[in-house]
């Protein structure tokens, strides 16, 4: 039997040809998305040289994606979930636009610094109200697809898809800016997000089944937090990866160790913040080949205290320095501490995608139809407070203790969320993912 062959029957969701353009529109997205945020992060310590700036943009867009998750959940298990997820599409054009026009040094120099920093804020406050609607609309338009007997294999290519996207998209963003200016760069991501409106429309109107009494929202809203806190195999798995990430998140961080630190330049920003994506798209690949089978639980546990120690060796290596080179990659590859940084960032990727996929596929075994939208908004909430959090924890430690012992702080305390989970949640060690029979729902 031929590669090929023991692919596509390892694979059978990439057989639907919805669920194909599914998988375009989520790789292009992320990747615009993820350039995007490289280059303005960049910009941004630019203009102001301080980590803390870095922080602010965490928890400008944590804000929001929080708390519109309270209500974006009920709306997308209300309405047709394709056309919910067109709109935030075209709201992330229109804040390219925003983000291009706040890049141009005429319009930097008109409205002062000040002014342009809080716009900055602002413009990613506004990407988290969209976060907070595109992470349930694309959720539940996922399972509507597939069969659910592909759900695995239909969440681990989903993953696969916005993990090459978020490898693309700081790559993207990187050489962009190393070759090109701040408005070069962001218009140039505004034309990308053409490809993901065309694989959307590419996607007929799935049907919907509106509910003829609509409930009340606070009552829709206590359905799926009471569900999501009464199967405690999903809380434990959501919670487990929210403190995790909310300490050993290092990535926020990266203009510091690009600019002051490692001294690698935009190229090299653009490769270490690649390399969490690039690790993880590897263990997806691995994952579509050897599905997880046998005791998931305990792999799980495993591989986050594994990105927990990555973390810290990061961190030590910006005791190693590294050089002023800003475009040869040769250069800065064989720097002391860049080679060091770039292999934990892409390890620390690596063991996360095992995470990855666990998550997924507990969360779309686990959700009855009627709830997905607003058990992915439950998840949005969780996934936002870790990343987002997580950054402003990092901006604000590195304000506190500085760079290096704040990365290090934060993978420490990494390890100690996995004992503590390990310890308090014993359904974890236990966990099968059977797509016919779940269990430890309580």
């Amino acid at each position: 039997m031929s590669l090929a062959i023991k692919f596509l029957l390892k694979n059978r969701a990439l057989r639907y040809p919805l669920f194909r353009n599914y998988l375009l529109m989520r790789v292009a997205l992320i990747l615009s998305l993820h350039a995007q945020i490289t280059v303005v992060s960049y910009m941004m310590y630019q203009l102001t040289k301080d980590a803390l700036s870095l922080g602010m943009m965490g928890l400008a867009e944590v804000i929001p994606a929080i708390g519109f998750s309270m209500v974006s959940g009920h709306f997308v298990d209300i309405n047709e979930k394709r056309g919910l997820l067109m709109k935030c599409i075209a709201g992330y054009v229109l804040l390219s636009v925003f983000y291009l026009v706040l890049s141009l040094p005429s319009f930097q120099s008109f409205a002062g610094l000040n002014v342009t920093v809080w716009m900055i804020y602002g413009g990613v406050f506004i990407g988290g109200i969209l976060r907070a609607f595109v992470s349930p609309s694309a959720f539940a338009l996922m399972g509507q697809l597939v069969p659910r007997k592909q759900y695995p294999n239909a969440t681990t290519w989903s993953s696969t898809a916005w993990q090459a996207g978020s490898v693309l998209g700081p790559l993207v963003g990187g050489f962009l800016l190393g070759y090109g200016s701040f408005p070069f760069s962001l218009g140039t991501i505004l034309a990308l997000q053409v490809i993901p409106i065309v694989a959307v429309l590419r996607i007929p109107r799935q049907p919907h089944n509106a509910p003829t009494r609509r409930e009340p929202i606070t009552k829709s809203l206590a359905e799926g937090l009471n569900f999501v806190v009464k199967t405690q195999v999903v809380l434990s798995t959501l919670a487990l990866d929210m403190f995790a990430v909310l300490f050993g998140g290092a990535v926020a961080l990266l203009p510091v160790f690009a600019e002051d630190i490692l001294k690698t330049g935009e190229i090299g920003y653009g490769w270490m913040r690649a390399a969490p994506g690039i690790g993880t798209v590897l263990t997806l690949m691995i994952l579509s080949f050897a599905p997880l089978k046998k005791k998931p639980g305990l792999k799980l546990f495993a591989c986050i205290a594994g990105f927990g120690v990555t973390t810290i060796v990061f961190g030590l290596c910006g005791e190693l320095g590294g050089t002023h080179t800003l475009f040869h990659i040769a250069d800065f590859a064989v720097s002391g501490g860049f080679l060091l940084a770039f292999s934990m960032l892409l390890i620390g990727g690596a063991l996360d995608g095992v995470s990855v996929v666990i998550r997924g596929t507990i969360l779309q075994l686990y959700t009855p139809d009627h709830m997905r939208g607003r058990v992915a908004a439950v998840n949005t909430m969780f996934i936002s407070s870790s990343n987002e959090l997580g950054a402003m924890e990092s901006g604000l430690t590195a304000k506190l203790m500085g760079t290096v012992p704040a990365v290090v702080f934060g993978g420490c305390m990494t390890l100690v969320v996995v004992g503590v989970t390990y310890v308090a949640a014993p359904m974890l060690r236990v966990l099968r993912l059977n797509p016919s029979e779940p269990e430890n729902k309580t």
